[in-house]
């Protein structure tokens, strides 16, 4: 029998099933996050003029970043303005956004390649922290926080 697990789906297409289930499973939380993001989809493709149907899945993993950015940012300024239902509300999204997100390293597993990178690229003083922060951003292919990054390259210099 022919099962469609054999073929590798794109995020785009994944998410569009997501979105699916999210209806069957009346979700109604999960299904408007999920629409917002096909509909920030379409409208990247309609931005690059776009004949795919489909988005790549490095433009569609930088926007969900995008996205999930943007929450990270919302909920920061809801909780500064005491308005901890708001807050509430671009967590519980943040929490389905992050879903769509590869593994994050941890915190060891970045401080050992910063080690790592610190050592290869010579770096002997804080002046270069800045280039060494990049070089390690640029390692983790976008599975660690820059924050995490920055705040454990900073701690090999204390």
């Amino acid at each position: 029998m022919y099962t469609n697990s054999h073929i590798h789906m794109t995020l785009h297409e994944t998410i569009k099933s997501h979105m699916i289930e999210a209806m069957r499973a009346k979700q109604a939380d999960k299904l408007a996050v999920i629409r917002s993001l096909l509909a920030l989809f379409q409208s990247e493709q309609l931005a690059k003029g776009s004949t795919d149907p489909l988005l790549s899945d490095a433009d569609a993993m930088a926007l969900i970043k995008r996205a999930v950015k943007q929450r990270k940012d919302s909920i920061e300024q809801f909780t500064k303005g005491g308005r901890a239902d708001l807050a509430a509300t671009e967590q519980a999204e943040l929490a389905i956004l992050e879903t769509y997100l590869p593994a994050m390293m941890s915190e060891a597993d970045i401080r050992a390649l910063a080690e790592a990178k610190k050592s290869e690229l010579g770096i002997t003083d804080a002046s270069k922290m800045g280039m060494l922060v990049g070089a390690v951003i640029k390692a983790t292919a976008g599975q660690a926080d820059g924050g995490v990054v920055k705040s454990v390259v900073e701690s090999l210099f204390r």
